[in-house]
């Protein structure tokens, strides 16, 4: 079986393994207070363009999500995101567990905009009886989104500004964000992010590591007592070394960008024999997610060779799925998919 259900299919980059070798009998002070993690967030800083930032380095992107939204919200506080949002579809009430609403938006493209948000605060606060209804207090949206979907350096500046203006934090999930940052329609970046963000993260699960997210904090008001949140959070892992190392490699000579390429180069070519077969897209995403609408009968076929997510179905006899490459993604596959695909629509 060859898998396109995500990008975390495979273990890690050999760079990373080869590191986590020859650094294995190190011996280093514990939680994150090594070298190696000092090295990684001062070179995700210089990334960053942001001198100030702290960079904090935790497991996976749930738990980075839980951690930042609880530790910015108080109790009475919700965050706003799509309806399509991970923290709202794809994380068990993580964010809810911690007893903080979740306010989804009405979105086709995964997307939220400003003006969406100033009506929502606008509306609530307008509201005689507000103090009844959670506090919209912070936006949480992903870069790419669920949908594969990314935001133009224009509409995050907008968000941003009316985030700002409203006290509002304004949080980007970054799981896939490589593969935001590198493909052709991309405007944003890291240092943008820095600038218009509170805090963000920089995904490294689904972009070449074994696992771990590194999260950039901006705004000085979430930065106080973090690490404590983390620790509470069961986030705080005890060889943090390993994440530090792996973040290390990653962006010692650019390798999470370059590895990020690969995922979109492999997505051009799905995309292109899919197109040439007729077939359509749920979503119009130009990053490693994509969304074609296959009939059943075709996907019958492709399920004895290929696995693939289910997204939705669309009419009588046709489904969306989601095809996921990622940094690891073998032409070979691609080759195999791009000819049965051809093939059995030319039936």
């Amino acid at each position: 079986m060859i898998y396109f259900t995500s990008d975390y299919c495979e273990g890690c980059h050999e760079a990373i393994l080869r590191q986590l070798i020859a650094t294995n009998m190190e011996q280093t002070s514990g939680y994150g207070t090594d070298s190696h993690c000092a090295n990684a967030a001062r070179l995700i800083r210089q990334a960053c363009c942001a001198p100030d930032a702290d960079v904090h380095f935790l497991v996976g992107g749930t738990q980075t999500n839980l951690t930042v939204i609880d530790a910015a919200l108080r109790p009475h506080q919700a965050a706003v995101c799509a309806n399509t949002g991970h923290i709202h579809v794809h994380e068990t009430g993580a964010v809810e567990a911690t007893g903080h609403k979740i306010l989804a938006l009405p979105s086709e493209d995964g997307k939220i905009t400003a003006a969406q948000v100033r009506a929502l605060v606008k509306a609530h606060r307008e509201d005689e009886a507000m103090e009844h209804t959670a506090q919209p207090k912070l936006v949480y949206i992903s870069n790419p989104t669920e949908l594969g979907t990314i935001y133009s350096k224009q509409e995050l500046t907008a968000l941003s500004n009316a985030c700002r203006e409203l006290g509002l934090f304004l949080f980007l999930d970054g799981a896939r964000l490589g593969y935001g940052l590198m493909c052709r329609e991309n405007d944003l970046t890291m240092a943008d992010l820095a600038a218009l963000c509170d805090a963000f993260y920089i995904g490294g699960t689904k972009v070449g590591a074994l696992f771990g997210e590194a999260l950039v904090i901006s705004n000085p008001l979430l930065k106080e007592d973090f690490r404590y949140l983390i620790k509470q959070h069961g986030g705080m892992l005890a060889k943090g070394r390993l994440l530090g190392i792996q973040f290390e490699t990653l962006f010692d000579n650019n390798l999470y960008f370059q590895i990020s390429k690969h995922a979109l180069a492999m997505a051009d070519r799905l995309r292109e024999a899919i197109a040439q077969a007729g077939f359509s897209f749920y979503a119009e995403s130009p990053t490693n997610q994509l969304f074609p609408i296959l009939p059943d009968s075709l996907l019958a076929e492709l399920s004895k060779t290929y696995a693939y997510t289910y997204q939705c179905r669309v009419d009588e006899h046709s489904s969306a799925i989601r095809l996921c490459t990622s940094w690891a993604t073998r032409e070979e596959h691609i080759d195999a998919f791009c000819a049965d695909l051809l093939r059995l629509s030319s039936r």
